[in-house]
């Protein structure tokens, strides 16, 4: 079983930042990943559609025959969670908000943390609870910030203009606060601009990279790992083309803006024929 690959699905491509901080740490692992985008954006639908969603893109990827299952979104992370480990019992499911509330918990010092992501990641307030969860005593600001999903997408990462969407967003957000939570698998993409604007005295948890963490973990505890010895996470690794054939990449639709924007997402050119369109 320790062969079988590890499946990850996210609405988009936003996922690819996890993919890619996975790859990075377990260099010996291959990867399943489907990105749902013909039915693209989860957040604006209802819970249940979401779970149903969910669980339609798990189905595909057991059907490949993974050993582990990771939902690197964060809309179906917060609302089908619990519903996908009941629907996969024989198959460990990870999302990115448990890990990344565990991390800014471990990160703050004053329990002061600010959470930034998509308005439906924010609205929901599944990164409040867990993290409340952990840390009573905490207080938790949440600011949603849609623009860095299209800045991230149209590759504007750096430069005046992210800069001052960076600074319009965070200026006021981060005075009283020592921790900031990337809470959307876009913004790693925005990581040194919102460094910069954060300033050094802010720990920045990052959910992509956080979440390869945490598998990582998991698999050394149930035994799952392929062969190797661990490795350090890290979402600075950039894939080579070699490490493609140990991917596997998967969309609903669109395979040529799949292959374009998550070109940036993993760190690697991706050609549209080495994306396979599937039906759910």
């Amino acid at each position: 079983m320790n062969g079988l690959p590890i499946g990850v699905f996210d609405s988009g491509v936003g996922g690819l930042t996890v993919l890619r901080a996975l790859r990075a740490g377990l260099p010996d692992e291959t990867f399943v990943y489907l990105g749902d985008t013909a039915r693209l954006p989860y957040g604006t639908k209802s819970p249940e559609t979401i779970a149903r969603y969910a669980r339609q893109c798990a189905g595909r990827l057991v059907e490949r025959g993974i050993k582990l299952l990771v939902v690197a979104c964060n809309t179906a992370s917060a609302v089908a969670i619990d519903d996908l480990r009941a629907h996969l019992p024989g198959i460990p499911v990870l999302g990115v908000v448990e890990p990344g509330a565990m991390a800014a918990v471990a990160a703050s010092t004053s329990g002061r943390i600010a959470v930034i992501g998509t308005e439906s990641t924010i609205r929901g307030g599944a990164y409040t609870r867990a993290i409340l969860g952990r840390r009573a005593d905490a207080t938790v600001v949440g600011r949603a910030c849609p623009l860095f999903v299209a800045l991230a997408e149209e590759g504007w990462t750096d430069g005046e203009i992210p800069t001052a969407v960076a600074r319009a967003y965070l200026d006021d957000l981060l005075t009283d606060v020592d921790t900031l939570v990337l809470g959307c698998t876009h913004f790693p993409l925005l990581h040194g601009v919102i460094a910069a604007v954060a300033g050094p005295r802010l720990a920045i948890v990052d959910s992509a990279q956080t979440t390869a963490t945490a598998v990582a973990t998991l698999l050394e505890r149930t035994g799952l790992r392929a062969g190797g010895a661990p490795s350090a996470v890290t979402v600075a690794a950039t894939p080579t083309p070699e490490d493609l054939a140990r991917i596997r990449l998967l969309a609903t639709d669109g395979r040529d803006r799949f292959a374009r924007v998550g070109s940036r997402f993993l760190g690697v050119d991706l050609r549209p024929e080495a994306v396979e369109v599937v039906d759910l």
